[in-house]
């Protein structure tokens, strides 16, 4: 068996050009016959070069974006609009029993005082009552006196009451019967007797206290005793009151009326009434002191010089 014949030229190592290999190791003059093919080096490379290949990688963000769905979020909010009217429809539910309630305590208002204090008083004709009837109403609230505060009486002359007050009760539930008309500062002074003086001395004398004062009449339109031509009286002013009778709890009747010399204790009584009494007004007239009065006590707050007060 012959062997091909070698080329001219041939070293160890050499490969035909008709056989591309690649060995895995270069001759002396490798490199330079490498570098004298560029263009058969650079083609594989430019094909293996990984820069088209990381491409998708980069691209992976931008196919990966949840913007989509992240975009879908706000019709989220459309099941919490659709949940706010039955929250907004709970207000009248709420509001209906604050309605309901409100009433009440106004009714209950309204009735409670008139239950419990049957000498309620209206303060309705005097809504601007000067500073002096005020406080004089007040000191009489403190002494216990059931009033009713009424409209202006008069003729615009000699006769009238700018503010005058019907008094149907004194301190300790003493009645006045019937209700009499005076200014505020008779109805103060009256009741401050009673309860200073009048009452203590029928519980001395009777062991019993007062039921109901026999009133005779506060305001008139009159001169004194009815006489013509005579001065204006202090009842015209609502400035006087007359008293006739007493009566005790104990049913006992007291008139105010001359007693026989026996009648010591009622004699005492009717005594004391007189001398207590000056302390408090300035006129008191009695049995005793003319017949017009024989039968009845005549108070009044008449305003004489220095102070002078005559009872009689």
């Amino acid at each position: 068996m012959q062997g091909r014949p070698v080329p001219d030229g041939w070293q160890p190592g050499y490969v035909p050009s008709d056989q591309p290999q690649i060995l895995g190791t270069l001759g002396p003059n490798g490199e330079a016959r490498l570098a004298g093919q560029p263009s058969a080096m650079q083609s594989p490379v430019a094909s293996v070069a990984p820069q088209p290949s990381m491409m998708p990688p980069a691209a992976a963000p931008v196919q990966i974006q949840p913007s989509a769905p992240i975009a879908a979020a706000p019709p989220v909010s459309a099941p919490v609009a659709v949940v706010a009217p039955p929250v907004a429809a709970a207000p009248p539910v709420a509001a209906a029993p604050v309605v309901q309630q409100a009433p009440e305590p106004q009714r209950v208002a309204g009735l409670f005082p008139r239950a419990l204090n049957p000498f309620a008083r209206s303060q309705a004709p005097q809504s601007n009552l000067p500073a002096a009837e005020a406080a004089c109403r007040q000191r009489l609230e403190r002494l216990g006196v059931q009033f009713t505060n009424k409209p202006a009486v008069g003729n615009g002359g000699s006769c009238g009451i700018a503010h005058p007050v019907e008094v149907s009760a004194l301190s300790g539930g003493v009645k006045v019967r019937p209700a009499t008309l005076l200014n505020c500062q008779m109805a103060e002074a009256f009741a401050t007797w009673v309860k200073n003086e009048l009452a203590p001395s029928t519980r001395k004398r009777y062991l019993s206290g007062i039921d109901t004062v026999g009133s005779m009449g506060g305001y008139s339109c009159r001169t004194m005793n009815s006489r013509r031509g005579a001065p204006m009286s202090e009842h015209s002013k609502g400035n006087a009151i007359d008293v006739g009778s007493i009566k005790l709890n104990s049913g006992r009747v007291i008139d105010v009326s001359a007693k026989g010399f026996f009648a010591f204790r009622e004699r005492g009584l009717l005594n004391s009434v007189r001398d207590d009494g000056c302390k408090y007004f300035n006129t008191i007239l009695g049995p005793g002191s003319d017949a017009n009065h024989a039968d009845h006590f005549h108070f009044d707050l008449r305003a004489r010089r220095n102070g002078y007060r005559h009872c009689d």
